[in-house]
C-alpha cells in the first residue's frame, strides 16, 4: 500500500501536487490545512483521505487524532507531536515543525514528519512523503522536495 503524506498546507501547495498523488492509494494530511476547501483537488482524485485537526484549522469532521491499521501495520496521525506515542502503535506521524523527520524512539515506535508542503521554511524546502506498508512492516519512506 502507498500512502501520500502530507502536512502543513496552510491554504496552499505547489500546483503539481495533486498530479504527484495520483498514484496513492490513501493520501493522509496531518493538519494545518486552514480552509477546507483547499483540500478540493486532492479528494477529487477519489482515494481516502484522512485528515487531522492541526493547531490552524476548525472542521466538524475532522478528529485531533487518528489511529488507522493498514497492511498490519497500526500508525497514529496528529498534528502537534506528542511526549510519547500512544501504547500499541508502530508508527506515530505528526506535522508541525515543518521539518521532515524519522526517528525511532526507546520504545521501538518510528516518528515520521514529511515536512511542510505549502513552502520553504526553517531550513528545509517544501516536502511531502511517500509510505508504503507491506505485510505488517514499513517497506519505505521517501522524502520528496518541491
Amino acid at each position: 500500500m502507498r500512502i501520500a503524506v502530507l502536512a502543513d498546507t496552510h491554504d496552499r501547495y505547489p500546483p503539481r501536487l495533486p498530479e504527484l498523488l495520483r498514484g496513492a492509494d490513501e493520501i493522509w494530511h496531518l493538519g494545518d490545512v486552514c480552509q477546507p476547501e483547499t483540500l478540493v483537488e486532492f479528494e477529487q482524485l477519489g482515494r481516502p483521505l484522512q485528515v487531522v485537526l492541526g493547531n490552524n484549522d476548525w472542521h466538524p469532521t475532522w478528529p485531533l487524532e487518528l489511529t488507522l491499521t493498514r497492511e498490519g501495520v497500526t500508525c497514529h496521525l496528529v498534528h502537534i507531536p506528542p511526549r510519547r506515542a500512544p501504547s500499541g502503535v508502530q508508527l506515530l506521524l505528526h506535522g508541525h515543525t515543518h521539518v521532515p523527520r524519522d526517528d525511532i524512539d526507546v520504545r521501538g515506535v518510528r516518528w515520521l514528519n514529511p515536512g511542510c508542503i505549502s513552502y520553504d521554511n526553517r531550513g528545509a524546502p517544501a516536502s511531502f512523503a511517500w509510505l508504503t506498508l507491506e505485510k505488517g512492516r514499513v517497506a519505505g519512506w521517501r522524502i520528496v522536495k518541491l
